[in-house]
């Protein structure tokens, strides 16, 4: 069993920032789980999930289009803990941010995006951005 625990989420207005935190149990047993990628996803209402940013066991990172310089996502292995750092928040950012991992690389078949590829799941922290 892998935990998965957000925190960070609250409500700004457009223009402010945020840092998400997400807590995950995969760091501690690194010789049990030395490859993996962690990502984060949102889903506003009415809206399908979507992959925002990740980051695997090499360190690599990648971003959808839309948050590509404004967001930034890290680990500290140290901490057990990924975090999503959001800058120049817009409106459309609004939703509920989900921290994922999956035991594979992000470049891993599929794309670092799949939402099937990912079996562990934290209970998501809300991020709600005003005009």
């Amino acid at each position: 069993q892998i935990d998965m625990m957000e925190s960070g989420g609250g409500s700004v207005e457009s223009g402010g920032s945020l840092t998400l935190s997400c807590r995950t149990s995969v760091y501690s047993t690194p010789t049990q789980y030395p490859t993996y990628c962690l990502t984060w996803f949102r889903q506003a209402p009415g809206k399908e999930r979507e992959g925002v940013a990740a980051t695997d066991s090499d360190f690599q990172t990648t971003y959808t289009d839309s948050v590509k310089g404004r967001f930034t996502i890290s680990q500290d292995n140290a901490k057990n803990t990924m975090y999503l750092q959001m800058h120049s928040l817009k409106p459309e950012d609004t939703a509920m941010y989900y921290c994922a991992l999956r035991l594979s690389r992000c470049s891993a078949g599929g794309g670092w995006n799949s939402l099937p590829s990912y079996k562990h799941w934290g209970q998501g922290t809300q991020v709600t951005v005003s005009s």
